[in-house]
């Protein structure tokens, strides 16, 4: 809360006020809070746990402003972040927008490696908010943000937690509100301290999307089936000896060359020979994760 606060303040941009909900946590952060308030117009409300929709409608109701704009606590915002939307909205006109999260130079070397594999195109097929991505564009909370009238005509937030930013896209969408990515109002976004926890991550990620397929079945697309596919795959190989000897072989050759593909693509993004090889097994970390979720969840909803 600090870092997110600490970068608030210093934004080129200043019209805007802060609110936290802060969602039944153990250890607040009231004091961090306290800290800022001769710096940000914000203020801070606690409420039992309800998990991110729920808490981030709380906050839209105690909203004065026009513009909405939520972020997770994690993020650290660049100085010209709200310079930046400000601009696009008075060319583009956008209800809703989101934009794209980057890894920060600060950040440790597996939280850039997590941050390479949840953006790169060899992994999520470029869906989480780069100028070129698969599909419409779905603003993440993350960083998102609605118009006074979209939260009026649609209530916010219907799912209580997992894919329930993805669920307000598309109810936005279909609604007939115009959604649009601003590509240069980036955050940096802090992932997760070690792999179990970002399995867990993206294993709920997985679920979420295929909770999604229960209400818009539409938007369950092949780009979303391929960690599961990723994942059958990979407890086919472990039998193939058994079957079939040369497509054993050739299973394994290309399991190499797409890890070793991933390697390079996150040694040239990163310039970092210890980002690179940690992307290898964040990579299989977020296919076999979101797989499984989705595939559990599939197989629950199918019952």
């Amino acid at each position: 809360m600090k870092e997110i606060l600490r970068s608030l303040a210093a934004q080129t941009f200043k019209d805007f006020d802060v609110i936290i909900i802060e969602d039944g946590s153990t250890t607040r952060c009231e004091d961090i809070v306290d800290i800022f308030r001769d710096q940000l117009k914000i203020d801070y409300f606690f409420k039992p746990n309800t998990g991110p929709g729920p808490s981030r409608n709380a906050g839209f109701a105690r909203a004065t402003g026009n513009y909405f704009v939520i972020f997770d606590s994690d993020c650290i915002l660049p100085s010209n972040y709200f310079t930046t939307v400000v601009k696009a909205l008075e060319e583009n006109h956008w209800d809703a927008w989101g934009g794209p999260d980057k890894s920060h130079d600060d950040f440790t070397f597996m939280q850039r490696a997590m941050g390479y594999t949840m953006s790169s195109l060899l992994t999520t097929g470029g869906i989480r908010g780069g100028k070129k991505h698969v599909g419409w564009f779905q603003p993440r909370s993350f960083n998102m943000g609605i118009s006074r009238r979209v939260y009026e005509m649609t209530s916010g937030f219907k799912f209580d937690r997992f894919a329930e930013d993805i669920e307000f896209s598309i109810r936005m969408k279909k609604a007939g509100f115009k959604v649009g990515l601003i590509p240069d109002a980036f955050v940096y976004h802090k992932r997760r301290i070690n792999f179990k926890q970002f399995f867990n991550q993206v294993y709920n990620f997985g679920k979420g999307r295929a909770l999604i397929g229960r209400v818009h079945s539409e938007e369950v697309k092949i780009t979303h089936w391929f960690p599961a596919f990723f994942l059958l795959g990979s407890v086919l190989l472990l039998f193939l000896p058994l079957i079939d000897l040369q497509l054993f072989l050739l299973g394994v050759s290309l399991f190499i060359f797409y890890l070793a593909a991933i390697f390079l693509h996150a040694l040239l993004q990163n310039k970092n020979f210890t980002v690179a090889v940690l992307s290898v097994p964040a990579a299989l970390c977020q296919l076999y994760g979101y797989g499984l979720g989705f595939l559990k969840e599939k197989l629950r909803s199918n019952e």
